[in-house]
């Protein structure tokens, strides 16, 4: 195996990954060209605007789905294209499945009959959820585009984040995915830092990864599906950065970079439930992690 981390999850990457995520690491990592990057999520598209065909592994099926189009437009961010007539046609396909308060349902009921993980329902009248939604107005913000969508959905997001009571990991990651970019600053940190606090104080979040196995997982989890630092705080630039010490960030990050695996990628946290989404996922997830190390200069 190749010696520096970056060089073992290459090789990692070449090995296992989609095109996508093959792309996407050259892009990020070798000065890869973010045209070839647009051209591999094309694959995804649908002609109603959104995008299916597994782009988000635990959802199968060539249908579109509000968690695949999150998916793609986190990838059109990355890549400076999140904008124009690509934004205009996803706020389309956004306006279509949206529920009546204007929010995105997690899985749309056009999922049922196709293959999905066993701990997403499928119902016929799905509620609006923070999960979906927050992601989604969180990138158009930061890409500052505006549709008759998003005014709609991004009271919904308020709403939600600013009432929050009980919650768990991936509802608060993506409260933050929305706060991070909410055009209104000064209430996005007074809600961020009350979440930071339900965080805290709910034990959601794992402060020394050593001690991980002694930590209960949420209900519903997979045993050892904890979350830590680094998963709220993905830059230094996030405002979840601010719940957390220096030593805590520290903390995590060393623990981050002790995750990468012999075979150069870095695991999955999240129950596994077939094969397939396993070897899609963690290259999802290595790509992730070496971003992550790289905004905190410790790639």
């Amino acid at each position: 195996m190749p010696a520096t981390p970056l060089a073992r999850a290459q090789h990692f990457v070449w090995l296992t990954a989609r095109v996508l995520e093959q792309r996407r690491f050259a892009h990020h990592f070798l000065q890869g060209s973010p045209d070839a990057v647009e051209t591999a999520l094309d694959a995804y598209r649908n002609d109603d605007g959104g995008y299916g065909h597994a782009l988000e592994p635990d959802l199968r099926g060539p249908v579109s789905q509000p968690l695949h189009t999150a998916f793609a437009l986190c990838v059109l961010d990355e890549i400076g294209r999140c904008g124009g007539q690509r934004a205009e046609r996803v706020c389309q396909y956004l306006t279509e499945v949206s529920t009546p308060e204007g929010a995105l349902p997690a899985v749309h009921p056009s999922l049922r009959g196709y293959p999905a993980a066993p701990w997403i329902p499928v119902t016929d009248d799905p509620p609006g959820d923070l999960l979906a939604t927050g992601p989604v107005v969180g990138v158009l913000h930061r890409n500052e585009v505006w549709h008759a969508w998003l005014f709609r959905a991004t009271d919904f997001c308020w709403e939600v984040a600013e009432s929050l009571e009980k919650t768990h990991p991936y509802e608060a990651m993506a409260a933050i995915a929305f706060l991070d970019s909410a055009p209104d600053r000064a209430r996005a940190r007074a809600a961020a830092d009350r979440l930071g606090r339900l965080v805290r104080e709910q034990r959601l979040v794992v402060l020394d990864p050593g001690r991980a196995d002694d930590r209960a997982v949420p209900p519903g989890y997979a045993p050892g599906e904890h979350h830590f630092a680094y998963d709220f705080a993905r830059g230094p630039e996030s405002l979840g950065r601010r719940w957390f010490s220096e030593s805590e960030i520290e903390r995590s990050l060393d623990f981050l970079a002790a995750e990468q695996g012999e075979d150069g990628g870095w695991p999955i946290r999240w129950r596994e439930w077939a094969p397939g989404t396993r070897l899609e996922s963690r290259p999802i997830v290595t790509i992730e992690a070496l971003r992550t190390l790289r905004a905190y200069g410790r790639l």
